[in-house]
């Protein structure tokens, strides 16, 4: 790789720069006329792909107006795609696209099962690029030094995988970090803060699939830099570095003193900062990421979600003053929100990329659903995203849910709420937005620290059903406080979901059994699913975990107490 093309380059910096900032101007600008480039969007999307198969089982060719492809298309979600792509991805042109993938993004769904989602060279340039360098914005505008060094950045996702797997036309189905867009797409610029990092590509021989070692090897050599900024998009893997850094102290520290990095010889033998190190835990009694790292200046990652709970507390781990930039609000379908400021958590809708539906988050999604577009949303709702692209999703359930914030230049911006998937035993009707809020208004209410929480339906022979929570908390809660957060959380989960609280009165559901475990409870458990060999991306926040064998991993032995009672 030429100078020209890293970070240590001023130029590259400054076009790198000026692009970031384009982009974000154009994308902004277009708020003003949203309405316009929505059609534009729909109008594009359908003459390019109206000779594909798809396009003429749907006669894209005649469609003209938004309420023309809501009767022409049904609402889909990736199973009702999965025939296309999976004919696309045995070799098949035309179907979905008139633009043949290039490569096919992997997405795990809730049931962990990989989705291949097309990627063509027509999405790339006209959905994609905009919104992903846009995004970046906010981070390079008021934090420019974490461009001043390629190792500034401590890049989480960043996962190179040279040997790629295909599908059976040969096209690599990896994961959107793991995808060099600037060989595969004509994008020079489009390599991520942190990418170009010495440890971007490992030095030493690892496993592919041993991904806490890699964890462990970046991390090794980040400690050895003056590092500003930390970049995961997926907050677990952010949440784990305060965990990590003392779970692997002695041997980072050690590889440090004699200069090796896994056992093996690489660069020259650092005492004076090992020694450095162990005084500052010894001093602390602990290590965090702002003893390591004192000049840090922000993460980026997602804010909301199950983030919501953890997040002030880990922004403090990395140092006072640090801040929390959101990650976009995307898929690997596609993009939906951009922050265009340094909003703690919400983005604009993206209203060049796709054309934009949505449905109230309390109905169900199906084929024939009446959705709303984004002038009929209302600020404090939640809402199913539904979008259209040139990439060949059209009316496409991505799964997720959005709450609207507010409107900028009369345009929604959106936060991400969840996933769109239900917790439904008796009627209750569950969803993740519903439970993280009554969280954390609960801890809010009590004043006790929750990192994290998951739950479950219990179903007892003699009983009703009932929702047991596992909590993750610091210190130890008297018995009092504990059955104070269990009887609020339990009333704020009904005033959140009326649904759930007419089936506590009517005795289907019984009252929240919590379970309450250590602080490094849920890290101990995202580290057991990446040592199982699943990427760190791809092991996330998940509330609902109805798998006993899961459940039973995370909870440990801890015992239960009812009616709010550990």
């Amino acid at each position: 790789m030429s100078s020209g093309d890293t970070w240590d380059d001023p130029a590259r910096v400054q076009r790198y720069r000026d692009r970031v900032f384009g982009e974000r101007e154009s994308l902004r600008a277009a708020l003003a006329d949203a309405s316009v480039h929505q059609q534009r969007v729909l109008t594009e999307l359908l003459d390019f792909n109206a000779g594909t198969e798809y396009g003429r089982a749907h006669s894209f060719g005649s469609i003209r107006s938004l309420d023309d492809f809501r009767k022409a298309v049904p609402i889909n979600d990736y199973a009702a795609l999965a025939p296309w792509i999976d004919r696309m991805a045995a070799g098949e042109s035309n179907l979905l696209s008139a633009d043949d993938p290039a490569v096919y993004f992997t997405s795990s769904g809730t049931t962990g099962d990989h989705k291949k989602i097309p990627v063509t060279p027509r999405f790339m340039q006209r959905t994609f690029f905009p919104f992903y360098y846009a995004a970046w914005a906010p981070l390079v505008e008021h934090f420019p030094d974490v461009l001043d060094r390629p190792d500034a950045v401590l890049n989480l996702k960043h996962d190179p995988r040279p040997a790629p797997p295909t599908t059976a036309s040969g096209h690599p189905h990896v994961g959107a970090s793991q995808v060099d867009f600037g060989s595969k797409f004509g994008e020079p610029l489009s390599a991520e803060p942190g990418t170009f990092a010495h440890w971007g590509t490992l030095p030493v021989p690892v496993e592919q699939n041993d991904h806490l070692e890699k964890t462990y090897l970046r991390l090794r050599l980040a400690v050895e830099s003056d590092v500003r900024c930390v970049i995961g998009i997926n907050p677990a893997m952010v949440a784990a570095v305060p965990y990590q850094l003392n779970l692997w102290w002695p041997r980072l520290v050690k590889e440090i003193r004699d200069g090796t990095l896994g056992g093996v010889p690489y660069g020259s033998p650092n005492p004076e900062r090992a020694a450095a190190l162990e005084r500052l835990a010894e001093h602390f009694g602990t290590v965090r990421p702002s003893h390591v790292w004192p000049r840090m200046r922000a993460l980026f990652c997602w804010t909301t979600g199950m983030a919501t709970l953890y997040m002030p507390r880990l922004l403090a781990e990395f140092g006072p003053g640090v801040a929390g930039l959101p990650a976009p609000v995307a898929a690997s379908e596609g993009p939906v929100g951009v922050a265009f400021d340094r909003h703690g958590s919400a983005g604009s809708l993206v209203v060049t990329a796709s054309v934009y539906e949505f449905l109230d988050a309390e109905e169900d999604v199906r084929p024939d659903s009446t959705t709303l577009t984004f002038d009929e949303l209302e600020p404090g709702r939640d809402y199913h995203v539904i979008f259209s692209h040139i990439g060949g999703l059209y009316r496409y359930a991505v799964g997720d849910v959005v709450r609207v914030v507010d409107r900028v230049g009369g345009v929604p911006r959106v936060e991400y709420g969840g996933r769109s998937t239900r917790s439904d035993a008796v009627g209750e009707r569950l969803r993740d937005t519903h439970v993280i809020r009554a969280l954390a208004a609960t801890a809010r209410a009590t004043g006790l620290d929750v990192r994290n929480a998951a739950c479950r339906v219990e179903q007892a022979d003699a009983a009703a059903a009932h929702y047991e929570f596992a909590v993750a908390a610091p210190g130890g809660w008297s018995e009092q406080e504990t059955e104070h957060f269990g009887a609020l959380l339990d009333t704020a989960i009904g005033h959140e979901a009326p649904t759930y609280q007419a089936a506590r009165t009517t005795g289907l559901l019984g009252p929240v059994v919590l379970r309450r475990l250590d602080s490094d409870a849920f890290l101990r458990d995202w580290h057991t699913g990446v040592a199982s060999g699943i990427r760190p991306t791809q092991v996330k926040d998940r509330l609902f975990r109805q798998d006993l064998a899961l459940w039973q991993r995370l909870t440990g032995t801890a015992q239960v107490g009812k009616g709010g009672q550990a």
